[in-house]
This record gives C-alpha cells, sequence and structure tokens, in this order.
C-alpha cells in the first residue's frame, strides 16, 4: 500500500489505513471460506469448496509479493531505470537530429560537399608541398629535377600552392558560414536544448519512478544488459512470490489435510440439528394448514349461504305481486 500512495504527504497513513481495511476483509472471507469447509464431505467435495480460496490466495500472494520485491531489489531496479531513462534519453536526440538533417537536407547535402572539397584541397596541398620540398632540396622523383635550389619549377609550384591555399581559405569561410547557419537553426528548433541526462538528474529520475516503471524494470531484472537471461534473480523474484502463495495457501492445505476435531464435529451436530428442526417446522406448518382448511372451508361456504338468501330476501321485498 506504501507503493500505491508514493509521493503523497500522508502516504504512510494511507498505507495504514487501507492496508488494516485489506487485512481486515482477507481475514475474515479465509475464515469464513476455511470455517465451510465440510470435512464430513468427500475429499473431492472438500477440494472443491477450497478451490476459491486457493485461486483468491494466488492472487493475494501475488499482490503482496510484487511490493516485497520491489524493495527488496531497489537498487538494482533504480540502476535498470537509470540505464532506462538514459537510452531513452539518446534515442531521442538521435530522433530528433535525424528529423533535423531531413529537414534541411538540402543545406546538409551541401555542407557536406564543401567539407569534402575542402578535405581534398588540404590532402593536394599537402602533397604539393612535399613536391616542393623535394624540388628545392634535389632530391630526384618522377615529379622533381633533381636540381638543387629555388628554380623555376619550384617557384611555379609554389605560386599553385598559394593560389589552392586561397581556395582552401574561401572554402573554409564558406564552410563557417554553412555551419553558423545549422547552429542557428539547431537553437531555434531547440536542438541545443536536449541533452544526455547527468548523474544528478538520474538519481532523482530513478528515485520519483512510479510504480509502473519499478514493475518494468523489475521484470527486467530477469535479464542482463546485452539480452541474456539472468537465471539467479529470475529465481529469487520467482521464489519470493511463491513462498508469500504458500503462505496464504497454508490455512486451507491444513483443513484439507487435518482430520475431524471437535468443532468438525459440533458443527455438524449444529448442522444436522437445524436441518431436522427446519424440516419439523415445514410439517408443523402443514399439520396447521390442513386442519384449518375444513373450518375454513366450512366458513366460507356458510358466509356464502346467507349472502345468496339476503339477496333472495331483498328480491322478494321489491317484487310487485300486482303484476301477477
Amino acid at each position: 500500500m506504501y507503493f500505491v500512495f508514493k509521493g503523497d504527504d500522508l502516504a504512510i497513513i494511507f498505507a495504514i489505513i487501507f492496508g488494516f481495511l485489506w487485512g481486515a476483509a482477507i481475514f475474515n472471507m479465509d475464515r469464513y471460506i476455511v470455517a465451510s469447509i465440510n470435512k464430513s464431505a468427500s475429499t473431492n467435495k472438500q477440494l472443491l469448496q477450497a478451490t476459491p480460496r486457493i485461486l483468491l490466495a494466488i492472487m493475494i500472494g501475488m499482490v503482496i509479493s510484487r511490493p516485497i520485491e520491489l524493495k527488496i531489489f531497489d537498487k538494482e531496479i533504480k540502476e535498470r531505470l537509470k540505464v532506462s531513462y538514459l537510452n531513452g534519453q539518446r534515442s531521442k536526440i538521435d530522433t530528433l537530429n535525424k528529423a533535423f538533417e531531413k529537414k534541411y537536407q538540402v543545406e546538409f547535402g551541401r555542407l557536406n560537399q564543401q567539407k569534402a572539397t575542402r578535405d581534398s584541397l588540404e590532402k593536394g596541398i599537402k602533397a604539393d608541398r612535399q613536391k616542393l620540398n623535394f624540388e628545392i632540396f634535389g632530391n630526384k622523383t618522377t615529379e622533381t629535377s633533381g636540381v638543387m635550389g629555388y628554380g623555376p619549377y619550384a617557384k611555379r609550384k609554389e605560386a599553385e600552392i598559394k593560389q589552392r591555399e586561397t581556395e582552401l581559405d574561401s572554402l573554409k569561410a564558406n564552410i563557417n558560414k554553412s555551419e553558423v547557419f545549422v547552429d542557428k537553426r539547431k537553437e531555434f528548433d531547440g536542438l541545443f536544448n536536449e541533452k544526455l541526462y547527468t548523474k544528478k538528474q538520474l538519481d532523482s529520475l530513478a528515485d520519483i519512478a512510479g510504480f509502473a516503471d519499478r514493475n518494468w524494470a523489475l521484470g527486467q531484472l530477469k535479464f542482463n544488459v546485452d539480452g541474456s537471461k539472468d537465471d539467479n534473480t529470475a529465481i529469487a523474484v520467482t521464489f519470493i512470490g511463491l513462498l508469500f502463495i504458500f503462505f496464504e495457501c497454508l490455512p486451507v492445505f491444513v483443513k484439507l489435510m487435518s482430520a475431524r476435531g471437535p468443532y468438525d464435529f459440533a458443527t455438524a451436530d449444529t448442522d444436522e440439528i437445524s436441518i431436522y428442526q427446519s424440516k419439523k417446522d415445514k410439517d408443523f406448518h402443514f399439520e396447521v394448514a390442513d386442519n384449518i382448511h375444513e373450518t375454513r372451508v366450512d366458513a366460507e361456504s356458510s358466509k356464502q349461504k346467507e349472502i345468496i338468501k339476503g339477496k333472495a330476501y331483498r328480491d322478494l321485498e321489491k317484487y310487485d305481486w300486482d303484476k301477477e
């Protein structure tokens, strides 16, 4: 009950009140069902009488064991929730970035093309500068003369390098403008506001997680991070639930396995006396009804005869005898 009302200022009070009501209801229901099992009946009939209580015990055991399991594995549940929240936030950011790239597909295509051209220019300039050094220092290659000094070939190569560097600077300026435009659009669309949770934020989210999230995380504890099954945790969770189910079923099993005691005999005698007395009361009412039936018939017959006679006398008094 505490987990149901967790987060409210009066969670403890509500938990105590509803826990007391829940316990009282289950106690009275359990007492009635167990006490109503007729030990004089056959085994099959006793099992049939106990079936509702056994089913109820299974459901109660599952309901009671879940909050206990949540409390026992509270640390592991919080860690699993942190991983889940972090993965969810990362997935959200990735989705927003993909949607943003799709929205500005033309701009990103032009920017990527400019970056590819920049990389190609930088690579070419680096190669040309190496060739220039080979020419100046007299290193013989397929593209250098092998004559040491700053000759015409070296001057021409240096001029080409400066021209390509000018193109590279212009291209970098255009790339910077494109990146500034993209960053402004990201800021306008709110992408910069979406960041991965910090450790403090994850701790806060795990602490205020509701029952649904905790229950989900408890189910996920049966599996490792890589997706393989964690048999140890799964067995532990299962046996905790079975333990409470067994405790709930124990009164019924004890009642079924125990022999007839004084209470059972007294209950059977009381039931037999009540049945016998009920039958006698029925016979009594039958005999009374039979005895008064003739009297009621005679009285009603006399009454109807007098009514008929009275009507006949009134008709005679009203009759006009002179007409005859």
